[in-house]
This record gives C-alpha cells, structure tokens and sequence, in this order.
C-alpha cells in the first residue's frame, strides 16, 4: 500500500518510542510530524493538518483523552486516530473507542504491526487524505490551498497547477513539452518553453529558502524534477 505524500503526527512523552515509529512509518513513505505532549501536539495538528494521528493516553499539559476530545469536538476532524497505551482493561480499550479512537494499541508493541495497523484503519475508515505532503510543502486540491512550513502560500491559477502537477509526480523528470501539455491543454495561442520557465521560477521564490535548497529542481537538457527528499 503505498503511502508516499501521507502525514501522521506522533504525539508521545517517550523520545525513544516517537524515533522507533517515526523510523518505521517513513520506510513506509509516510511524512512524520513529532509532539512530546499534548499542548504541542494541538499546536503541530492545527498547523500542519495530518492526516493520520498517533496518540498516547497518558501525556504531559494535555492528555491524550484531552486531545482527542479537542480535536474531535472542537476542531471537528474526522481524522483517523490510534491510541497508544500502557493499560490493558478491556474498559479501557472500550473507552479510548467511545473518546472517537479508530483503533487501541497497548504498551509494548511491535512497530511493524503498528504500521500495518494504521493501514487497516484508513482502508476500514475509507480516509483518503485529500491532499500531497512533501518536505514541509502541503498543498490541499479539493480546497485550492498551498501550506509551506504551516504558512499560506498565495499562487495564480497556472502555478497552483503546475505545482500540483509537480507534486503528483514526485522524483520524476517532466519535460517542458509535458508542463505545456498539463497547463495549457486547449491552448489557441503557442506556449513557448520560456513561459514554463518564468512559472517555474516565481514558484521556486514562493515556496523556498536558502536553507531548503530546490525543491524543484532544473534537470539541464531535460526539464524539471519536484526533489521529494
């Protein structure tokens, strides 16, 4: 089942725990968000819109009952949501399910079955996150809406495309003739190559920094490459 452009947020107090999941939902593809407790973990939710959620029961500032409740409640996410647990009562499971949990693991656990648990939940919930995730760089179809490092990107109508275009084909080389095809598929006037060029670098200035590097990158004699790494 492939994952790639997916984000899960972890929220657990163990950093030992969080990097043994982070570590196997990332071979799978998925885009890892971590939060030591449970005020951050609201924060990071509200910022970066995952689209899966990992949830400790017992966490610092908030816990995982509060956060559950906040984000089913207040924020009115559907989000799927696996609660982590140390506790073993049925009632326990029973009431972490009635909070709005999609599935109960408890403490210890195997991460492998961990990740093929969050693969059970999306297909039995039907979820499908609509949006692409890369590198910090969220951009949300359905809603024409771009993030960049939880910021609003503003983009025209052909950059909004050409970034979609991009980010649909991660790692990819597409020709200019193929930007050309997907941009302007009726066009009654001719496209110039030049064009694809002044698109690419407005949207280079929008959604970059120094530190980032480019993340869509120019492949000499070819096109362009979104980097999704």
């Amino acid at each position: 089942m492939n994952m790639q452009g997916k984000s899960i947020l972890i929220v657990e107090d163990d950093a030992k725990i969080r990097q043994l999941i982070r570590i196997y939902l990332e071979k799978d593809g998925y885009e890892v968000w971590e939060a030591k407790d449970g005020e951050e973990g609201i924060k990071i939710f509200r910022q970066q819109d995952p689209c899966f959620l990992i949830l400790d029961l017992m966490l610092p500032k908030l816990s995982g009952e509060e956060v559950c409740k906040i984000i089913r409640t207040d924020l009115k996410s559907d989000v799927p949501i696996i609660m982590l647990t140390a506790k073993v009562q049925e009632m326990d499971r029973i009431h972490g399910l009635q909070m709005g949990a999609d599935d109960y693991v408890t403490k210890p656990f195997s991460p492998q079955e961990l990740v093929t648990r969050v693969e059970t939940v999306l297909r039995r919930t039907a979820h499908h996150c609509s949006k692409i995730t890369y590198r910090g760089l969220t951009l949300k179809p359905l809603r024409r809406e771009v993030l960049f490092k939880g910021q609003p990107v503003s983009l025209t109508h052909h950059e909004f495309r050409l970034l979609y275009f991009l980010m649909r084909h991660p790692n990819q080389i597409l020709t200019r003739e193929q930007i050309i095809e997907e941009l302007y598929p009726n066009q009654e006037k001719v496209v110039t190559e030049r064009t694809i060029d002044v698109h690419i670098n407005k949207l280079r200035e929008k959604i970059s920094t120094d530190s980032d590097g480019d993340i869509i990158e120019t492949v000499r004699g070819m096109g362009y490459r979104f980097a999704n790494f």
